[in-house]
């Protein structure tokens, strides 16, 4: 991996625990594959029951049960969930979700907000105490709402506090609200993800438009990538979908777009412990790896193996 890029916020002190939890989420690439935890709380129950979905997935512990066995670069969840089975998985590499909210507050009802849980002191304390291998932060954004300025002054002290500490802080940044006309905007996505590098983050989560022509899509895509400048953009994973389609957009968002990776929920875990394993594997193919994505495919299938590990 090249040189890391270290935010000047990060004190000479704590340069060495950001490059180690920096080369730790990425697996010494420099790219980022999360397996995105957070949606016991954005969307409740709906992921986890209902028809196609395998009964193990309803509980909390399938997340870390394919985290622990995949070849992923980094876990998201909420702190509560790590302190609840962190024990038994201590070799995982987390990511604290610092802020989320339910999807029952829908627009009709105001603009959306959602409030850090817990302080930095808090998490630091957390990381110190229980010997997790706690890399970095998350907090969401949602830019076009009313609330946006507080989110910004919670995200931007997240972000510092984070760094002060030697850990990477992602911001979750999606347009939401009654401004808000088109949430999937490629040129909207894009002042987003400049938000997120003006706030210091080290990554910037955000949506992606899946569907439509794969290529032209991840050509246009490549404003926001413009936009964030050294902050790495992450794609979302949205719904689950189908399988081989699903890994070309991820290629052609590594390879055509530039993005530095992405974070994938219902399209892992919403799956057999086996295949979610070997899903989970065959994103990483692609984004720490460069598998092609007909590769890839045949990771998920069994066929081939991941021959890299992370080297951190």
């Amino acid at each position: 991996m090249k040189n890391i890029n270290i935010p000047i916020d990060v004190p000479k002190a704590q340069e060495k625990e950001y490059v180690k939890n920096f080369k730790l989420a990425t697996c010494g690439t420099g790219r980022m594959m999360m397996m995105a935890g957070d949606q016991k709380v954005e969307h409740l129950n709906d992921d986890f029951v209902g028809q196609g979905i395998p009964k193990e997935v309803a509980d909390p512990e399938h997340y870390f049960k394919i985290a622990d066995k995949a070849k992923i670069g980094v876990f998201a969840t909420q702190m509560g969930l790590i302190a609840q089975y962190g024990r038994d998985y201590p070799n995982i590499p987390y990511l604290i979700k610092v802020n989320s909210r339910t999807n029952l507050f829908t627009g009709k009802y105001g603009d959306p907000f959602s409030a850090r849980w817990v302080e930095m002191d808090a998490i630091i304390k957390f990381k110190k105490e229980s010997g997790l291998n706690i890399v970095g932060v998350g907090y969401t954004i949602y830019i076009g709402s009313s609330h946006e300025s507080e989110m910004f002054s919670q995200g931007a002290r997240i972000v510092h506090d984070a760094h002060c500490a030697g850990m990477m802080a992602v911001i979750w940044i999606y347009p939401r609200g009654r401004a808000v006309k088109n949430g999937n905007d490629i040129h909207l996505l894009a002042g987003g993800a400049g938000v997120a590098t003006c706030l210091g983050a080290d990554f910037v989560k955000t949506h992606y438009p899946y569907g439509g022509n794969n290529k032209r899509t991840a050509n246009n895509y490549k404003e926001v990538v413009d936009a964030a400048g050294r902050t790495g953009v992450i794609c979302v994973g949205g719904d689950k979908k189908e399988t081989r389609k699903f890994l070309q957009d991820i290629h052609d968002q590594r390879h055509i777009a530039g993005t530095r990776g992405n974070a994938i929920g219902r399209n892992i875990y919403q799956r057999p412990l086996d295949e979610a394993i070997r899903m989970a594997n065959a994103i990483s193919a692609i984004s720490l790896y460069d598998y092609s994505a007909e590769d890839a495919y045949s990771v998920f299938l069994g066929k081939k193996t991941i021959a890299n590990t992370c080297q951190n």
